[in-house]
Parts: C-alpha cells; sequence; structure tokens
C-alpha cells in the first residue's frame, strides 16, 4: 500500500503512516527523469574539517576539537550540514583552531616546508607569499582563487610578516586567515545555469570534483583530481567515470564508506555508551568503540576484500572481534591484541548485524532491553519505514515486571491493547522481540526473569523464530535494496531525493540487484548519475 506524502491529513492517519512501507508518490513516472533540489552550501562536519587538515598539511597536526557541533538531519550528518550554520561561539571556535593550526605548522621546520612552495628572499617576501596564498588556497577552497582573494591573504601575510619581522609570522596569519574563510569551512557547489538544460544547473568541474572527493573519500581532491578539474576532463562522462573508479579503487575509499555507515547506523554515539554496571557486568568504558569498530571492519570487509553480497551483513557468520568482544559472545579470541576475522560458530544464535553489540547496545535503555528501539532501527533505518513521533501526552511508558508478565513479551502484549500506541508499535516491537536473546549490551541469554525467551515473529509476512531467522528475512525484504540506494544517494548529495527522483533511486536499486547487491557498484552508479552533477535553480 502507498504511504501519502508527510501532509497533515497523512501524520493524522497513523494507520497508514506506520505500515513501514517506502513512501512513494501517487504518480510514479514511467522513468527517471532529472529533476534535482536547488544547492545549498554545506559546512564541513568534524571528521571532514580534520580531514581536510590531514591533507593540507599533516596527520601529525592535532585537530582542535572544539567546534561546532555538527546536525544531523533525516538520520544522515551528510543532510544536516546542509543546513548548518555558524553562531557567533563557533566562529570563535573556528578562529581559535585556525591559529592553533597554523602555529603549529609553522613551528614545525617539515611542516612549514611542506607548505610553503618557495624560499623567502626577504622578510615580507610578497612574491613568495603569494606563491604560498595561491597554492595552499587552491587546495583548501577546493578552487583556484582570484587575483583579489590572493591580494587580500598577501596583502595580511606582508603586514604580519613586517610587524613580527618574520617571514613565517607572515605565512601563520595568512594561513589562519585561509582557514577561516566561508570557502574552506563551507562546500561551496552551486554551480551555473546550463543553457542546454533549462531550469538547471551545473556544477563546474572544481565543485564536481570536491562533490565526487568528500562523497568517495570525505575529504579535499588530491593533486590528481584538481589536475581532472583545471583541465576540464572531469565535466565529460569519461572523465568522471576514470575519476569515480579511481577514487573507489584507492584504500581511502574505505574511509568514506565506514563514515557512511557510522552516520547512517549512528555508530558515533558508541562513544557515549551508559549501561548500568551493575545490571549489565560485562560492561566497560572501552565496549562502545570496539563494537563500533567491529561492525566497521565486518563491512569493510564485506564491501572491499569480498566485493559481496551486500544481503550477507545480515545472514554472514563472518565478522571481526578482540577480545573484548570475543569473551562478549562467548567466543575464542582470534588473536591476543587487536582485532581479527573470525567465524562464529554454526551453533551460533548471533549471525549477521544484527548480531552485533554495536546494535543491540545502541538500541536498547541503559538498564534493559529495548523491542522498539530495535524494531524501530530496523524498520527505518534497514528498511527505510516511515514512523512518526507518538502523539502528544501518550504515555509510552511499559508494565513493570511481575508474576503475572515475567517478560518483555508479556508487558508489550499488555502495552499494545492502547490503541493510540497500537498501530505504529506494532510494525515495531514484533521486530526488536526477535532480538530477546540478546540483553542490553549484546550479550546471549535464554531466560529474562526466569522464563524462557519467545524471539519469534513476523516481518511483513515472513515469519522468524529467532535474530538469525530474522536477519534472512531482512536479507530478503523487498525494501532491502531501494533502501540502501536511497541512503547513498542521500548521503552523496546531502539532500532528501525529490519527488520525482525516486523513479532515479528505483533504477539505482535495481542496478544495485543485478550487480548482486555490490555495493561498489552502488556508489560508482549514484556519483555518475545526473542528479550528481546538476541542481535545480534556485524558485523566485
Amino acid at each position: 500500500m502507498k504511504l501519502r506524502h508527510a501532509t497533515a491529513a497523512a501524520l493524522a492517519t497513523i494507520a497508514v503512516a506506520c505500515t513501514g512501507v517506502i513512501p512513494e508518490p501517487d504518480q510514479q513516472p514511467p522513468e527517471p527523469q532529472l529533476s534535482p533540489a536547488p544547492a545549498t552550501l554545506k559546512r564541513l562536519t568534524r571528521t571532514q574539517y580534520a580531514n581536510a587538515i590531514y591533507d593540507l598539511i599533516s596527520p601529525d597536526i592535532a585537530v582542535p576539537i572544539a567546534l561546532e557541533p555538527d546536525v544531523e538531519t533525516d538520520g544522515l550528518k551528510a543532510i544536516g550540514a546542509g543546513t548548518a550554520t555558524v553562531s557567533n561561539r563557533g566562529a570563535e571556535q573556528y578562529e581559535r583552531a585556525a591559529y592553533d593550526i597554523a602555529e603549529q605548522t609553522v613551528s614545525s621546520k617539515p611542516l612549514r616546508d611542506g607548505v610553503v612552495p618557495c624560499n623567502p628572499t626577504s622578510t615580507d617576501d610578497a612574491e613568495c607569499l603569494k606563491r604560498f596564498v595561491e597554492d595552499f588556497g587552491a587546495r583548501a577552497w577546493r578552487r583556484p582563487l582570484t587575483q583579489d582573494e590572493v591580494q587580500r591573504y598577501v596583502t595580511v601575510g606582508v603586514q604580519a610578516a613586517t610587524e613580527l619581522d618574520s617571514f613565517d609570522g607572515g605565512v601563520e596569519f595568512a594561513l589562519a586567515g585561509l582557514l577561516q574563510s566561508p570557502h574552506f569551512l563551507f562546500r561551496v557547489e552551486v554551480g551555473k545555469p546550463d543553457a542546454g538544460k533549462p531550469g538547471l544547473r551545473k556544477y563546474s568541474a572544481f565543485e564536481l570534483a570536491s562533490r565526487l572527493s568528500f562523497f568517495l573519500w570525505n575529504t579535499i581532491p588530491d593533486d590528481a583530481l584538481r589536475k581532472a578539474a583545471e583541465s576540464g576532463e572531469i565535466s565529460t562522462a569519461s572523465g568522471l567515470a576514470k575519476q569515480t573508479d579511481r577514487l573507489l579503487a584507492s584504500p581511502r575509499a574505505r574511509a568514506a564508506v565506514r563514515n557512511l555507515f557510522t552516520e547512517l547506523y549512528g555508530l558515533h554515539k558508541l562513544d557515549d555508551l551508559v549501561k548500568d554496571g551493575e545490571i549489565f557486568r560485562s560492561m566497560s568504558a572501552d565496549l562502545g568503540g570496539f563494537a563500533r569498530e567491529q561492525t566497521l571492519l565486518t563491512l569493510e570487509d564485506l564491501i572491499f576484500e569480498q566485493r559481496g553480497d551486500f544481503r550477507e551483513l545480515f545472514t554472514s557468520r563472518r565478522t571481526f572481534v578482540n577480545r573484548k568482544l570475543a569473551s562478549l559472545y562467548g567466543i575464542p579470541a582470534p588473536k591476543l591484541e587487536g582485532f581479527a576475522d573470525t567465524e562464529l560458530p554454526k551453533n551460533s544464535a548471533r549471525v549477521g548485524l544484527l548480531g552485533h553489540a554495536s546494535v543491540l547496545a545502541l538500541h536498547a535503555h541503559p538498564v534493559s532491553t529495548s523491542a522498539t528501539l530495535r524494531g524501530k532501527f530496523v524498520r527505518t533505518v534497514l528498511l527505510c519505514g516511515d514512523i512518526p513521533p507518538p502523539p502528544a501526552n501518550v504515555d509510552t511508558s511499559l508494565p513493570e515486571p511481575s508474576g503475572a508478565r515475567p517478560t518483555l513479551r508479556d508487558r508489550i502484549t499488555e502495552h499494545l491493547t492502547n490503541p493510540s500506541c497500537s498501530n505504529c508499535h506494532n510494525t515495531m516491537d514484533p521486530i526488536g522481540l526477535g532480538l530477546e536473546n540478546f540483553d542490553g549490551i549484546g550479550q546471549y541469554r535464554v531466560r529474562e526473569n526466569g522464563e524462557r525467551i519467545d524471539a519469534s515473529g513476523d516481518l511483513d509476512g515472513t515469519p522468524f523464530r529467532n535474530a538469525k531467522e530474522l536477519g534472512e528475512a531482512i536479507a530478503s525484504h523487498p525494501n532491502l535494496s531501494q533502501c540502501v540506494a536511497r541512503n547513498v544517494f542521500r548521503y552523496a548529495n546531502g539532500r532528501v531525493e525529490t519527488l520525482v527522483e525516486r523513479a532515479t533511486i528505483k533504477a539505482l536499486a535495481a542496478e544495485f540487484e543485478y550487480s548482486d547487491f555490490d555495493l561498489v557498484t552502488l556508489l560508482r552508479a549514484v556519483a555518475l548519475n545526473d542528479s550528481f552533477r546538476y541542481a535545480a535553480q534556485e524558485t523566485p
């Protein structure tokens, strides 16, 4: 059944809004059409800011962490970046960070020599400063600077060098100025009107290079990508394909894919994982970080090493653990130190992503499990179903355990007798109950309060008896390929798709399926899609 759009009428019709189906327009266009949204300025995320500094100067730079917080919208920081601004306090933080980084750079001869492409002949050597500004500025701003822009920062550098009687002092102030500019802090990718496509703006060669690099590497373009932009090669279909393939073949693509799934699955929240140590005796301060690394290593291995079927993420027994996680899972540690790949026992109830402590601990309460949180993760993140927030003044708490209702299933059954809760919770809770054999940090259990746990359920017509079969039901769910395609499309473009672009996402999903669910093929298809190269004109 199709969902209506997010109008007041649709939100009022909770029974319709909670079916868990990916929303579709009332009339789907017969084939994909180019109808993108207008471009927006995207503020660098904290990770992108740090990556850019490392690439501009050195991985040895200590990047300040006190920066404007990232904004998460529609489940992705990549989308929130298009709505993020800089507050007054944030401007001060970026200023302090810029001067801190600049001071570190000029205080180290190797770092300083790495960014200054010439030897000054005097304290106020304007020509050498100009070469520095042109070179460093073009890399930092992802485009060549205009002559007026170059002169502005050369003037700053010369004045500082004269006042401080130090050429490096001039470099420090010019560098700090370049790093405080909106042209560094924001991805200025707005395009220009395309005469051949009325109503559309085509991203310039440098803008396209920036978009591609942040999508596939999560950082600024490298020398080869900038040269492809300078020559205009990247603006051709063959040139874009060549650069896309080069970036995907690089080990740096792994870091970007890790970032994609860190945002999508909310794995960054594991840094602040809080659990009651009296209830969960295996809980430790480092569990969240270890759990995240297991999931990211598993994804990286499946996508790049194995070039495997993405559906195996939910069904495979292959994963990566260290001694802490091996102990939590009740299996031998594959090595004494660090992570290593392992094959979970055939009789293990722990299979695929749904057996990872990252998902199980993150979507649970500090003192208990949560069928609702776990079911919502499956329904909304893995299958892209729509679940609106609960109505105002509705009591969402569950009854306390008792002799008559010792298990979570018992308490949920009573809770769902409330009609204001049942419509939406019936699309989440029965899914989450399939994971009840795992406690609030992901440790396996058979009983709850002395009663044997029933982890059976039904996912949109597919029955399951346990977490293993739930993973199989997700892997075979008709929403999966389109959901993955939609999430990659949104991450790449930093926005939600337009109504017409839903047909494009369906086409991308079909290509994903045809490739046997190879995520690298999907990444490539999204980068080469016209929606990645064009934006709509702003409406008057």
